[in-house]
């Protein structure tokens, strides 16, 4: 949605840009602009429907041994990181993400200074129930 936005306010842009009334354009622009209106247009209803059929193959598992990311559309990928493995969870939310109510979870594992997988737009309530989760779980793991 918020890729439909952008490229819907960048489409806009260059339309008021096109009808403006204020100085002239150079003649390159304005006998190429309306091209340009539409390959923006196009480019942007593509991306936007791109993010939506990838969002729909995005997926997570918890299990008792592991944790699982799936994505991709084109390319898919499966990570899977022990839950013995995994050193933090750091939770992430920017002021938009607040506004609705959703934070990213990013797995860290122990090693690597990168985190493993991040998991996007999960509900706020839903990643610190995740997070807790994982958190005590690997605890209990490794005193086993």
């Amino acid at each position: 949605m918020c890729r439909l936005v952008f490229w819907l306010i960048l489409v806009s842009l260059l339309l008021l840009l096109y009808w403006q009334p204020w100085f002239p354009l150079p003649p390159a622009l304005e006998l190429y602009l309306p091209e340009l209106q539409l390959a923006t247009g196009a480019f942007g209803l593509l991306t936007s429907g791109y993010g939506v059929i990838a969002d729909k193959k995005k997926g997570y598992a918890i299990r008792e041994h592991d944790f699982s990311y799936r994505s991709g559309v084109i390319f898919k990928s499966v990570v899977s990181q022990p839950i013995l493995r995994i050193q933090h969870v750091e939770l992430k939310h920017g002021p938009i993400d607040r506004h609705f109510g959703l934070a990213s979870l990013d797995i860290f594992s122990a090693g690597g200074s990168m985190y493993t997988f991040s998991i996007p737009g999960l509900p706020e309530e839903k990643a610190l129930e995740i997070r807790s989760y994982v958190l005590t779980h690997s605890d209990i793991a490794a005193n086993d």
